[in-house]
């Protein structure tokens, strides 16, 4: 998986439009293999990126949990963490 994707799902706050569309957009890239279409594929492309960005939202609004709400900061902290592990020389 695309590692600038992240989780969504039980957050408080929820993901906002924002977050789902930058997701979505990410995934269309991976996919597409390309970061920026070209003039012939961009309606396509933008296309992708609304219906992802729509579908994943109803997702994020059906999915249901018992677990306690993650605090953003805190998840954000543990991927710096990690990521400094990861790259520590």
């Amino acid at each position: 998986m695309c590692r600038n994707i992240r989780p969504l799902h039980n957050f408080e706050p929820p993901a906002t439009n924002d977050e789902v569309t930058a997701a979505a957009l990410q995934f269309v890239r991976k996919v597409s293999g390309t970061t920026k279409p070209s003039a012939a594929n961009q309606e396509a492309f933008d296309r992708a990126v609304a219906e992802i960005a729509h579908v994943t939202q109803h997702l994020l609004d059906e999915l249901v949990t018992n677990a306690p709400k993650k605090n953003r900061e805190v998840e954000a902290a543990k991927r710096k963490a990690r990521a400094e592990a990861r790259y520590a020389s």
